[in-house]
């Protein structure tokens, strides 16, 4: 008998570095079911800072009962054995009966070939024979942190329903990479009066706009001139709601200064560095501004009852059913090899190419129509350092 092919594992064994480390898969145990990964999504902006080294649980852990950071105990030193959630598979065996042979999940388990999944703790999401599956990769997690931002405004707002927060409203989302441009498509879905995606990069303007969304760089005079178009009455200017999608404080101040009197940010970014340039005294104190943060740990409060995980998945799928060739088009602008991985994080963290959304192809994974795939997608031009 052959011996069985390894299980291949993204890792990062120092600050710097990527490896693709092997291990024997173990046997399959009874309520289980074994997958094996057709794709594997990238999420640059939180993967780059386990990557690097900079993300906070290298130098503090999260206590989850009392909500805090302790700084005298890191919970993360190297190597990093998992990192990735957006991740599809094909069931090749099962021992539970929640989970068919043969059926196309999307989960959230990492960058690995192979996972042997627990209905009972994991989440797992059938998708439709009819959808594209590279774009499963958004339907486990990342599309439903897109989801909660808009649930939260919602509840913000004193809905309910995904739409509440922003049909009929004026929406700013500051940041064009991936979580931004699918909460301005969805916000766009939803029935917004009018979305403008800010981001310096032109390449990331470009995916906004043809994802029919306005786009405009941060330039310093963007919340004059928003607040000269976008008038309510009196004294009244400015975005009824922002969603603020990028890890820098700079675009949360840029949030902040484009709001209406008492309008909230939503936010969804990670803030590494912190947000030193967030200035309270100014705008937010002033014109009596709320921010929000949207974790996907938690659905906004007095909600839980009626919205999940399952259901912001479920809405995902919903967004992809009407817009996956857009998001297909214009979102997802590399699938690559799984063993190029390293040297696009690599590449990534040097700032000589830019993505807006990627996805790593594991070998007999299948091929889009027309013969698009892993091979067609990284042979399209890099965008390089000029556009970040």
């Amino acid at each position: 008998m052959s011996t069985p092919a390894p299980v291949r594992t993204l890792v990062v064994p120092r600050a710097g570095e990527l490896a693709i480390a092997e291990s024997p898969e173990p046997p399959l145990a009874e309520g289980r079911f074994r997958a094996e990964t057709l794709f594997t999504g990238l999420s640059a902006g939180t993967e780059l800072t386990w990557y690097r080294g900079t993300s906070p649980y290298f130098s503090a852990g999260w206590d989850a009962d009392l909500g805090l950071f302790s700084r005298d105990r890191p919970a993360q030193r190297f190597p990093v054995e998992r990192l990735g959630y957006m991740e599809v598979a094909r069931v090749t065996d099962t021992r539970t009966s929640a989970v068919a042979e043969g059926a196309l999940v999307a989960m959230a388990y990492g960058h690995s070939t192979v996972v042997h999944g627990d209905p009972l703790t994991q989440h797992v999401v059938p998708l439709p024979a009819d959808l594209d599956p590279v774009l499963g990769i958004y339907v486990a997690h990342l599309g439903p942190i897109c989801a909660n931002g808009l649930l939260h405004a919602a509840a913000d707002a004193g809905g309910t329903d995904l739409g509440d927060g922003v049909r009929g409203r004026l929406v700013l989302v500051t940041g064009g990479g991936t979580i931004g441009l699918l909460v301005g498509l969805m916000a766009r879905v939803h029935g917004a009066a009018e979305v403008v995606v800010a981001d310096p990069t032109p390449s990331r303007r470009a995916a906004a706009e043809a994802l029919g969304l306005q786009a405009v760089d941060t330039t310093p005079e963007l919340a004059r001139e928003l607040k000269t178009r976008w008038r309510h009455g009196p004294a009244d200017r400015g975005a009824d709601v922002a969603f603020q999608c990028r890890g820098a404080a700079s675009a949360l101040a840029t949030a902040l200064r484009c709001l209406r009197p008492q309008g909230t940010v939503v936010d969804l970014a990670f803030y590494t560095g912190g947000a030193g340039e967030v200035a309270l005294g100014e705008e937010f104190h002033h014109n009596g501004l709320a921010i929000r943060c949207a974790q996907i740990g938690r659905v906004p409060r007095g909600l839980a009852t009626q919205w999940d995980r399952r259901r912001l998945s479920h809405e995902t799928l919903a967004l992809l059913s009407g817009a996956g060739d857009e998001v297909r088009t214009h979102l997802l602008t590399d699938v690559i090899p799984f063993d190029e991985a390293p040297a696009l994080f690599a590449e990534l963290s040097a700032r000589t190419r830019h993505v807006i959304s990627a996805a790593f192809q594991v070998r007999g994974a299948p091929q889009r129509p027309g013969g698009s795939g892993a091979q067609e997608a990284s042979s399209r031009p890099s965008v390089r350092s000029g556009e970040r």
